[in-house]
């Protein structure tokens, strides 16, 4: 833990790193309770170093996930995904046997949003009896460890996020061209910059990711596409990655605006069901 991690955290928390730059495991804390300022900005403080903390053993209900998930910003209501019934900020991610795993692949949030997610808190309501992990991928290291070469030909660049994803599933679920050309016009193609700067750390992430950018802007496809090959490809080095595996009741918050995530979908046909709560997060620059 770093020198400001400890100063920040109060006596009771505990702070445990996974990796040396990415993921750490909280614990000394009831998510159910409301925090006083003090606790609050440690947490705030351990997400900016670490990218994604983890608490265990948090049996809270939906209104206290909710509420935790509220005193880091507003939260958003995703408009494709199945939401919790009388919950319309809670995802319902369920796969079954009749359902398999379909989140293994490297992303960030809703990076199709003109102001994509500051973080997400998922909650494990039930879990595999193995499989199932996920992993969590530092973007400022992936940045760091670009060549010059690379560095250079991205800077300053952008690309073009969409929900190409979720279009196809509104259209194998019937959805009328009407319908979804509404859904074009409320959530329009979003331009990114290639390498995000960090709101609050000033850092320089990467931020693009295989689920929903399509081409960097004002280049070449072909070029497009294998400069965006490269880029994907550094979320899967393991040096730049943790590994949790999950708990019921264990909770994981990230922040989307420094790592990616990909779900491990090893555990058909087992039950994993899991909440999301997601906070609306800036505009990227």
């Amino acid at each position: 833990m770093s020198q400001a991690a400890r100063a920040a955290a109060p006596a009771a928390l505990s702070i445990a790193p996974l990796t040396p730059t990415i993921g750490a495991e909280i614990s000394g804390i009831d998510l159910s309770k409301p925090m006083t300022a003090d606790l609050l900005a440690a947490l705030r403080q351990a997400l900016l170093e670490w990218k994604v903390i983890f608490f265990r053993d948090q049996d809270i209900t939906t209104e206290e996930h909710l509420a935790f998930a509220r005193q880091f910003g507003e939260l958003e209501v995703h408009p494709f995904a199945p939401h919790k019934p009388g919950y319309p900020e809670v995802l319902a991610i369920t796969h079954d046997r009749d359902s398999k795993g379909r989140e293994n692949v490297w992303h960030s949030d809703v990076t199709w949003r003109l102001c994509p997610s500051l973080g997400s808190v998922l909650r494990a309501i039930e879990v595999p009896e193995v499989g199932g992990d996920t992993l969590f991928s530092d973007m400022y290291a992936a940045y760091e460890g670009l060549s010059d070469e690379v560095k250079e030909k991205i800077d300053g660049a952008v690309a073009i996020h969409d929900f190409a994803h979720f279009r196809k599933l509104m259209r194998s679920r019937g959805k009328s061209e009407a319908e979804i050309e509404e859904m074009n016009r409320k959530y329009p193609m979003a331009e990114h910059p290639v390498v995000r700067t960090h709101p609050e750390t000033g850092r320089k992430g990467i931020y693009v990711n295989t689920a929903f950018t399509q081409y960097i802007a004002g280049m070449d496809r072909a070029e497009s596409d294998a400069l965006l090959a490269h880029l994907y490809a550094q979320a899967a080095i393991p040096e730049y990655q943790c590994r949790f595996r999950w708990q019921k009741n264990s909770i994981a918050f990230w922040d989307n605006r420094a790592c990616q995530h990909y779900a491990v979908s090893d555990y058909w046909p087992a039950v994993r069901r899991m909440e999301r709560v997601t906070i609306i997060g800036d505009r990227p620059r």
